[in-house]
């Protein structure tokens, strides 16, 4: 074929040695020709039919394939393979060799374009299955890529050396350090991320805290050097995976996997309200639901108490008796005890704290059922707005910072 075109470059007027030029040219865009037309072929022709036949079907998994492009990529081989086939057709070794190798490394090139869209498109599949967010993969096939990558660009530079790929990769030990330092976050990321999933220490759609960072909200994205989390005001922050096994960080996963959240907020009472409950406080306290059997049984043992001592009681700083702040917290040991959203299988508790210059803190510690956080405000709010209507039906006041109104009542 080449010496018919030699002649015909020759009968035209030009030399032997630039009609043999002419002529390789020709062949090679006759091949780049072919390439381009088979190329056509399977973009319009076969990948159309490929694109409909996964589309009709109830396979959810293919349609990742082409999300990710992998069957575009994948027919960009074709053309590389049949242009390395045809390097026969050059009469000249030098030239057929030059033209193999760069087709070899067109298709190798193209190789990592499949191989990144492989591995993307079964991360895709993996995350779709609820054990991705206990054991995300995202870091291991990062780890490949990055092998796999590294193994065919030795390939290519050996292909383009004309060297054999042992050669290249027996010096690589040399380059260790090298790649030590330019791929620390890397080999720090991957270690970690072994750690982290290993020990079950973090999973996609856990709520942390990492302060030092800025992060308080829920895990989105795990990869092999970060750990990516959406804020609750909608923004990202990005953490080293190392930082979350160097550093230490608050999970929540605890709290939702229990059952309850916590409940832990104080009512302050204003000092100069507590007081002895009179007779007439008693009866009227008597018929509260959540404490009639509470009065009853706290009569009795004061009672006894101060029999058994023989304290006058007519005197009423003699003995023990009864206080409407003390009787308030029983109180509230028992509503929230009855309350339909506390977990009534974890610890529930009002305690006095120590008081301070905002009066007497009258602490609620106790767990929702319900630990989704607009419900779980919900129920904390429905408590504290009952505790505060029902202080004064104890003789009992808030205690707050006085006010521009609370000013001008003293006034009057």
């Amino acid at each position: 074929m080449k010496e018919l075109l030699i002649n015909y470059f020759t009968n035209k007027g030009a030399e032997n040695k630039i009609a043999g030029l002419l002529a390789d040219i020709a062949i090679t865009l006759a091949i780049l020709v072919i390439c381009i037309i088979v190329h056509l072929i399977l973009k319009k022709i076969v990948l159309r039919i490929v694109t409909k036949i996964i589309k009709r079907n109830k396979l959810e998994w293919d349609d990742v394939f082409l999300e990710q492009k992998l069957i575009h990529r994948a027919i960009l081989i074709v053309p590389g393979i049949l242009f390395y086939s045809l390097v026969n057709i050059y009469e000249n070794p030098d030239l057929a060799r030059f033209i193999q190798r760069l087709s070899s490394v067109y298709v190798m090139i193209v190789l990592m374009f499949v191989v990144s869209s492989l591995l993307n498109s079964i991360d895709d599949i993996y995350r779709k299955k609820p054990i991705s967010k206990v054991r995300p993969i995202k870091g291991l096939l990062q780890v490949v890529k990055i092998i796999a990558f590294l193994v065919i660009g030795i390939v290519i530079i050996a292909t383009l050396l004309g060297q054999s790929p042992l050669i290249l990769l027996s010096s690589i030990g040399a380059l260790a350090a090298v790649f030590s330092f330019v791929f620390k976050d890397s080999i720090l990321g991957f270690i970690a991320g072994i750690m982290l999933t290993s020990n079950d220490m973090l999973r996609i759609g856990d709520w942390i805290e990492m302060p030092k960072y800025g992060a308080d909200g829920d895990v989105v994205d795990i990869t092999l050097n970060t750990v990516k989390v959406q804020n609750w005001d909608k923004t990202y922050v990005t953490i080293p995976a190392y930082a979350l096994v160097s550093d230490s960080f608050k999970n929540w996963r605890g709290m939702f996997q229990s059952g309850g959240r916590r409940i832990k907020r104080a009512i302050y009472i204003d000092v100069n309200s507590v007081d002895f409950c009179t007779r007439d406080m008693i009866e009227e306290f008597k018929k509260i639901h959540y404490l009639k059997d509470y009065i009853i049984d706290k009569e009795k043992e004061l009672e006894e108490y101060n029999s058994q001592n023989n304290i006058d009681t007519g005197q009423i700083i003699n003995g023990r008796r009864m206080t409407n702040l003390g009787t308030f917290r029983a109180y509230l040991q028992s509503y929230i005890s009855n309350h339909p959203g506390i977990n009534q299988n974890m610890i529930r508790m009002v305690r006095q704290l120590a008081p301070g210059e905002s009066g007497i803190p009258m602490e609620i510690y106790a767990f929702t059922k319900d630990t989704a956080w607009v419900n779980y405000e919900k129920v904390q709010s429905d408590i504290f707005d009952h505790i505060y209507a029902a202080a004064k039906e104890f003789g009992l006041r808030i205690f707050q910072t006085p006010s521009g109104y609370d000013l001008r009542e003293c006034a009057k």
